[in-house]
């Protein structure tokens, strides 16, 4: 009996073993998709509000510029490379904080990048050469860097993909009340108090988002990290103690990936014993281990990352210049002040963030219509089919805002078009900015990080040649420009959407 017994659990075992098991549901003690609501949304509140950061952290600044080019006698061109080189290193340095974070968890890196960030502002605060600002201004954007794509992180870290195009949208109001708020948070301290309160501002709200992730219970688990695996698997010095036939892992294959990864779990067990402590490879971490160059290859070898990630690139770049030419346009052609600008421009924040909340539900919706559909046959581009509805509207409200203000048009009608574009705008990102984390199952910081360097880059180009473009071809001309590049962005989501499974299933084969 207990010989047929034995017969019949060897036989499940193996069976268990020839299913294919995707790396995000690898079987991990304290699942964090099982802890409870309650606590997920905590979660969600703690890592939004270290979001709100990286908004705040270029924005807040900018109603200040005049008044700091004054007192620290800087020229227009040191000036500009405190907002340029801000924008750059906010987008670049996520690849970085990415690469820790997959080998050492999501925590440790929330805590010493918000740190850093704290010290960018004290400092920057205290600053009394052009030099000294430019310098913390990079360090500020060092710091502020990371929340954004670890924070996605973090987010499918918790949800299933049913749950997470909500959750995306939820959260990316975070960084978007920060373009929105802070020109008038701004202007209000540098009206009362002077260029430097932004700084102590900031230092006081970076500090107080540390207090609570020091209580913070990491989500991050390695079972479910390709980039833990792939170390896990390299040569040690010590050898690996040998494995009985009944402790050999299970293969796991991520999607959108070449790599194979192990994982070790009790395949006849189906769930880990929760009052046994974990006997997990402790992987020390070395600059090998934390490179971001070869995640950002990995990620970047799917045809269907690099496509969404261009289309991303352009709309943030979009956004970027629109926001930047339009403070000059209010302020010269309009005669507001800084205050009246960021009232004026709250209207396309409050757009973003509805579309955030509205495009993440949205996609969220269609996705579950799709699987429920297709069944096993279902695939992450679902998600996409939502972002098609607003897309004819996107070109055609750029090109207005253009030659709305080229005709100096009532301000009335350049806000409803701010509130539509930045509505139709980021609804159509926050489906996209789901899709690239659904896509990258067991990369997904490091393919939120690749599509902020991107986006990065882009804004940055974006925010050298917009004031030439604007002062070469009018408004008008700018946004007609920019109302054609739209459509192509549109063109290829829509080109992931037909192709993009395909281009996985090749990448992984």
């Amino acid at each position: 009996m207990a010989t047929i017994e034995r017969q019949e659990s060897a036989i499940q075992t193996v069976q268990l073993r020839d299913i294919p098991l995707d790396i995000e549901h690898a079987i991990v003690q304290d699942d964090p998709r099982e802890w409870s609501n309650a606590r997920k949304y905590v979660v969600v509140v703690i890592i939004c509000a270290a979001a709100v950061i990286a908004g705040l952290g270029g924005s807040l600044y900018n109603p200040a510029i005049s008044e700091v080019e004054a007192d620290l006698h800087a020229s227009g061109e040191q000036i500009s490379l405190t907002v340029s080189l801000f924008v750059l290193i906010q987008g670049g340095f996520p690849v970085f904080w990415s690469a820790i974070s997959e080998i050492q968890g999501r925590k440790v890196v929330y805590l010493v990048s918000i740190s850093v960030c704290t010290l960018g502002c004290i400092v920057a605060a205290l600053s009394k050469t052009i030099n000294v600002l430019i310098g913390m201004r990079c360090l500020q954007a060092v710091g502020a860097s990371a929340v954004v794509s670890i924070g996605a992180a973090t987010l499918a870290d918790l949800y299933e993909p049913e749950q997470r195009g909500t959750m995306m949208g939820i959260y990316l109001c975070a960084p978007l009340l920060g373009p929105s708020l802070g020109p008038i948070i701004g202007g209000i301290l540098t009206q009362s108090f002077g260029w430097r309160a932004t700084f102590w501002f900031l230092a006081i709200f970076t500090g107080l988002c540390i207090i609570p992730f020091v209580f913070f219970r990491d989500t991050f688990r390695c079972e479910r990290s390709l980039t833990y695996q792939a170390a896990l698997r390299k040569p040690r010095k010590e050898p690996a103690r040998p494995e009985s036939p009944d402790d050999e892992p299970a293969e796991v294959k991520s999607q959108c990936s070449s790599v194979e990864t192990k994982v070790n779990v009790d395949l006849e067990a189906h769930v880990p014993k929760l009052d046994e402590p974990s006997t997990r490879t402790e992987v020390k971490l070395s600059l090998k281990d934390v490179n971001p160059i070869r995640p950002m290859i990995a990620v970047l070898r799917c045809p269907n990352n690099v496509v969404i990630i261009i289309a991303s690139a352009l709309f943030f770049a979009f956004e970027y210049s629109l926001l930047y030419t339009a403070s000059l346009t209010l302020a010269n052609v309009y005669e507001y002040d800084a205050l009246k600008i960021g009232l004026t421009l709250l209207s396309f924040g409050f757009g973003a963030l509805l579309g955030s909340v509205v495009g993440g539900r949205y996609s969220d919706y269609i996705l579950v219509q799709m699987r429920g559909r297709h069944g096993a046959n279902s695939s992450p581009e679902m998600r996409l089919q939502s972002t098609l509805y607003p897309m004819p509207f996107v070109p055609a409200f750029v090109m207005a805002y253009g030659w709305v203000c080229q005709e100096h048009v009532h301000v009335s009608a350049i806000c409803v078009i701010l509130f539509l574009s930045g509505f139709l705008d980021v609804t159509i990102y926050s489906s996209t900015l789901a899709y690239i984390v659904d896509a990258n199952a067991g990369r997904s910081s490091s393919a939120v990080s690749t599509n902020s360097c991107f986006r990065g880059l882009s804004g940055f180009v974006a925010a050298e040649i917009a004031v030439p473009l604007q002062n070469c071809l009018g408004d008008g001309g700018l946004y007609s420009l920019w109302g054609g590049m739209m459509v192509i962005a549109e063109l290829l989501i829509v080109l992931v959407w037909w192709k993009g499974r395909v281009w996985r299933e090749r990448a992984n084969a």
